[in-house]
């Protein structure tokens, strides 16, 4: 007998569908695949985005290791550069004459009156000398030591600050030579080092031969030296190391001026330095320095809780004993 139309067809059709649809079945799963691996690729996407974007409003601390060499490298960078560039002494003296000259018409050129005043106290300008070739790198280094160990949270960024001050004022070293007062060929400043036979000036007496003598603007004694003491006064919780910090830069200005070694306005150039170096780290890390937390979040996590192995077992109940 045969089977009725409405049969035939139905059967017709499923077949019809099963072998005519399956370029549709077979395409169904490769878009899945192909959305799924197109999901997985944003989702790496986003978190790296995220771990970048954590790392930078909590940078970890780095490798004790890595830090010693990255600072002994830059510092030997920053020598060879500093020390490399051409000394043009008629273009450093005219630079000189152009910013005592200004200082003067603008009323505030008494460096020569506070060099000669120190001068006549021998004990004081001798120890100035001293802590103008001293402090400015013993004070920095304990500060990025001191940041390392109790803020590792701030550190890098920290760093980052006086990095990039350090590397603006190598661009002012080397397209704007400026003789020293204590150099100027018609200033009339004492040369405070070569007077007291002291050493406290890399230019002055025999390390003159292998720096550069021309290199005073802007100052890094200055910026330096701010950079430590708002670390001090912002990080620091005693009161009296608080104001230690803030004396600290203000101390190396009436020094700077007092030995003849920079002009007011050295100082100046050295604070503009600073403040584009913090600019260049709020921009990179998200936030100002001292605002970052003081431990970075990776090491505040918590750690898993854990509980000894016989609690983790299936109690004996009574009627099982």
């Amino acid at each position: 007998m045969g089977e009725p139309t409405e049969i035939k067809r139905g059967v017709a059709g499923r077949a019809d569908a099963a072998h005519g649809g399956g370029s549709e079945a077979a395409k169904a799963p490769s878009a899945r695949l192909h959305e799924g691996t197109a999901r997985a690729a944003q989702s790496r996407t986003a978190a790296l985005r995220d771990r970048i974007r954590d790392q930078r409003r909590s940078p970890a601390r780095p490798r004790i290791w890595f830090e010693l060499a990255l600072i002994g490298i830059s510092y030997w960078i920053y020598s060879i550069v500093r020390n490399a560039v051409p000394e043009q002494a008629s273009i450093a003296q005219k630079h000189a004459s152009w910013i005592w000259e200004f200082e003067q018409n603008l009323g505030i050129a008494v460096e020569r009156s506070i060099n000669h005043a120190v001068d006549g106290v021998g004990w004081l300008i001798t120890g100035m000398n001293y802590y103008y070739a001293t402090l400015h790198f013993v004070i920095t280094i304990g500060v990025l030591v001191w940041l390392y160990r109790s803020h590792p949270g701030r550190y890098v960024a920290a760093r980052t600050v006086l990095f990039v001050t350090t590397g603006i004022a190598l661009v002012g070293f080397y397209f704007f030579p400026l003789a020293p007062p204590r150099l100027m060929t018609d200033g009339g400043f004492i040369d405070t080092v070569k007077v007291h036979g002291t050493w406290g000036s890399m230019a002055s007496g025999p390390a003159a031969h292998v720096s550069n003598q021309y290199a005073a603007m802007p100052s890094m004694h200055i910026g330096w030296s701010m950079w430590c003491g708002l670390a001090i006064f912002f990080l620091a919780r005693r009161t009296w190391v608080r104001v230690l910090g803030l004396l600290y830069p203000a101390t190396t200005l009436l020094v700077i001026v007092s030995t003849a070694n920079h002009f007011w306005m050295d100082a100046i150039g050295g604070e503009l330095c600073l403040a584009v170096g913090f600019l260049a780290a709020r921009w990179l890390y998200h936030e100002w320095v001292y605002r970052l937390p003081r431990v970075p979040a990776r090491e505040t996590a918590e750690a898993p809780v854990t509980v000894p192995e016989q609690w983790s077992e299936p109690a004996v109940t009574a009627g099982r004993r």
